[in-house]
């Protein structure tokens, strides 16, 4: 994948401090909201069914570091792009913009998972066709 897959979210009210600054937890949230944008635009979740198998992502890893602020009713752009696809594992790269400047950059690590209900989740290689969309 060259170009990352960019979407677009506003600052709520509700998601800023008492100084007016988004609070650093909704980063996190944003990178999700955007992992699973990027994923449907790939026709995928992060919950799947593979050959009559429930899988799911897991999150094992997590980072976000912090440039610039952003406050109530600030637009900003999320780049997201897939930076590694092991065996077991995807992590994608995010890249927080407003107004063209970086205010942020994050890393997701997600390990594919077999869910079941006797053996709770345990980490799979990631099926071919959904390893091909990753890639597209």
């Amino acid at each position: 994948m060259t170009e990352p897959f960019r979407t677009m979210r506003r600052v709520e009210f509700a998601e800023t401090d008492m100084a007016g600054i988004a609070h650093f937890s909704n980063f996190f949230r944003w990178m999700e909201s955007a992992e699973v944008d990027f994923l449907a635009s790939r026709g995928l979740n992060v919950a799947l069914e593979s050959a009559g198998r429930s899988l799911g992502f897991p999150r094992v890893a997590a980072s976000c570091d912090f440039v610039k602020p952003v406050t109530f009713m600030d637009v900003i752009e999320i780049a997201v792009r897939v930076e590694r696809v092991g065996a077991k594992s995807v992590t994608y790269g995010f890249e927080f913009k407003k107004g063209g400047e970086v205010v942020a950059r994050g890393r997701i690590t997600s390990v594919c998972c077999l869910v079941t209900a006797e053996r709770g989740i345990e980490a799979i290689e990631i099926p071919e066709e959904i390893r091909e969309k990753l890639l597209e």
